[in-house]
């Protein structure tokens, strides 16, 4: 639990300062920041997809993923949580509070929570007490946090509650999850998790496109249940040629 200790409050005093920085800083600039950090996580997402050995592993467990987040509404339980977190500490924020509060929240809470640092550092943390991976994960996370505060507020500060539950979780489940996940599970499921990564970028961050990506959250559990299946049946995963 010591590295996801640090990644909340490298998250937090990263939220502290870009509340404090946000109203120092013009439209233009928080855009262009706002612009860059889509960018950058797009192509950290295509980093991530490359980590598949078939591409059929990843389409199959997004698209599926997909039918179940919207029948379970998973987007819409957060935008639920954002918004009841929003009516007890958003009121200053004006109007559009509650919208800009669950932005933040929404955004925050995929960006710092999707990805093989998590994964694998939160197992480490747990299984031998080296919280090396997550400690560099925490400084990328409290500058994304400064960046996202200065501009989607408050609610960037709240991913702490999703950092702890995803992270924490993992941590303390380090023991099962490390008999369970195989090398192969865990480069599917980045590979998924790259692909609600470029998601973000495209949606949240460059508003190219409105995408619902927490419906797209089961992915990350099909795709190392799809390597399971396959190494069960023998199938291998890479296609044959």
């Amino acid at each position: 639990m010591t590295g996801t200790l640090i990644n909340i409050a490298a998250v937090l005093v990263g939220t502290i300062l870009g509340l404090l920085l946000g109203g120092r800083l013009n439209e233009k600039v928080k855009q262009t920041v706002m612009v860059g950090l889509g960018l950058v996580t797009i192509v950290n997402g295509i980093h991530m997809t490359l980590e598949t050995s078939n591409i059929l592993i990843m389409l199959g467990s997004v698209l599926v993923g997909g039918i179940l987040g919207e029948w379970w509404r998973i987007e819409d339980g957060l935008n639920w949580l954002g918004a009841r977190l929003a009516d007890r500490f958003d009121k200053a924020e004006g109007g559009d509070g509650g919208s800009r509060f669950i932005r933040g929240f929404v955004t925050a809470s995929l960006i710092f929570c999707v990805g093989p640092m998590t994964i694998i550092g939160s197992i480490q943390d747990g299984l031998v007490g080296d919280y090396r991976l997550l400690a560099i994960k925490s400084m990328l996370d409290g500058f994304a946090a400064l960046l996202f505060a200065s501009s989607l507020g408050i609610g960037v500060g709240f991913s702490t509650l999703v950092i702890l539950v995803v992270q924490g979780g993992l941590s303390l489940l380090a023991g099962q999850a490390a008999a369970i996940l195989t090398d192969p599970m865990i480069a599917e499921m980045t590979a998924a998790g790259g692909v609600l990564i470029m998601a973000i970028g495209v949606g949240p961050l460059l508003e190219l496109k409105p995408i619902r990506v927490g419906n797209l959250l089961p992915a990350l559990l099909l795709a190392p249940l799809i390597v399971w299946i396959l190494t069960l049946l023998g199938i291998p995963l890479a296609p044959q040629f």
